[in-house]
């Protein structure tokens, strides 16, 4: 059993840059130079590699950096019956620049099944000691029923699911069985990556959902349900956050607003044990929406950005930690990057010595703030 600091005062989100190997490895596979067992190999002393990392720094949580998959979210969702992909998707508009993503649809009604993710979750749990702890990342619930509702995809969605409500609860029930999963293997923290919440704040947001028709508030509580009903009964023993993001593809990012529409549902409601929330720019508003978080909820700050090298400056960084916890106690908060640093392959416009540059900064800044 691992004795573990598990909320520490410093933390990341999960993603990492890949390394050119690996980068170059994907394109040998594709084109049939190298086998799938020669990649996997290569997948795997990266990820060792980076292990190796993310100690050195002092972290006290390791992840595998996402390194197995294509894209933070699409990956997940082909591993349950009912979820189709295609490759050369028409992708996601972001900010400049087109996401290039897979399009992911159902053919079938979702149902779970032995998740290929939790093997990945194995290999990682065999680099746990004394000082550190295995953490999984994986799309939220809601995610996946944003996925299947997006104009693109609801009318393939509705050939399986006469309404919103069945669709809510296959998603749940198939999520509870993958949650216990990662739980027998061992995992005692999981990460559900959310950007739906991000991208329902701010005036584009709704002026988005109105030209649809759709009313804005019941989509919020169809989020904040289907998160809810996924961990209805989850382990006891078991950690599980929330990464709240705007989108980061390329250093670019989706959608911007502050978080005063939404904190009443996912600040105030959702049944998880942490908040890693997006704040490393102007677009996600100012702190006064911590007051709503709930009691039994800790907050991480994202004050250091992942989507460019420049560092930032210590003591600013510090007096926005200390403005934030002028509405949630200092002792319920911590520090982390924004978001990971590839939430896909491509990868954020930094590099490796970049990135690592970042996490030292949040160890030293936490240190400072909270004491080592």
């Amino acid at each position: 059993m691992t004795n573990v600091l598990i909320k520490p005062k410093y933390d990341f989100v999960g993603s990492f840059l890949r390394p050119q190997i690996l980068k170059e490895s994907k394109v040998k596979l594709q084109e049939g130079v190298i086998t799938r067992e020669e990649y996997n190999s290569i997948v795997d002393e990266e990820i060792v590699k980076l292990v190796n990392k993310q100690k050195e720094l002092g972290y006290n949580v390791i992840t595998d950096g996402e390194f197995r998959r294509s894209y933070w979210h699409l990956d997940f969702m082909w591993g349950f019956e009912g979820v189709e992909h295609q490759k050369g998707g028409k992708g996601v508009q972001f900010n400049g620049e087109m996401a290039a993503l897979d399009d992911t649809f159902l053919n079938g009604r979702i149902r779970a099944k032995a998740h290929p993710f939790v093997e990945y979750y194995k290999f990682l749990k065999q680099f746990e000691d004394e000082n550190t702890v295995a953490k999984y990342t994986i799309p939220a619930p809601a995610q996946m029923y944003q996925q299947m509702i997006v104009p693109q995809y609801y009318e393939i969605t509705k050939k399986y699911y006469k309404n919103n409500d069945e669709l809510i609860n296959d998603i749940a029930v198939a999520y509870q069985d993958v949650v216990q999963q990662f739980y027998d293997a061992g995992c005692r923290i999981l990460q559900l990556d959310d950007c739906t919440w991000g991208a329902i704040v701010g005036d584009a947001a709704k002026q988005r959902y109105k030209s649809l028709g759709v009313d804005i508030e019941e989509v919020k509580k169809q989020l904040l349900k289907v998160n809810n009903l996924a961990l209805a009964n989850r382990p006891d023993d078991m950690i599980i956050n929330t990464h709240i993001c705007r989108g980061n593809y390329h250093s670019t990012f989706f959608t911007s607003g502050a978080y005063d529409s939404v904190a009443d549902y996912v600040f105030a409601q959702e049944n998880v044990d942490g908040l890693f929330l997006e704040y490393d720019d102007e677009r996600s508003g100012g702190f006064k929406p911590l007051e709503k978080v709930s009691e039994e909820k800790n907050v991480v700050l994202g004050l250091i950005t992942t989507k460019k090298a420049d560092l930032e400056d210590k003591e600013y960084i510090k007096k926005r930690i200390y403005k934030a916890a002028q509405y949630i106690d200092l002792d319920r908060l911590s520090l982390s990057p924004q978001c990971g640093f590839a939430s896909c392959e491509i990868g954020n416009k930094l590099t490796e010595e970049q990135q690592w540059a970042k996490l030292k900064l949040v160890k030293e800044i936490a240190d400072e703030v909270w004491g080592n």
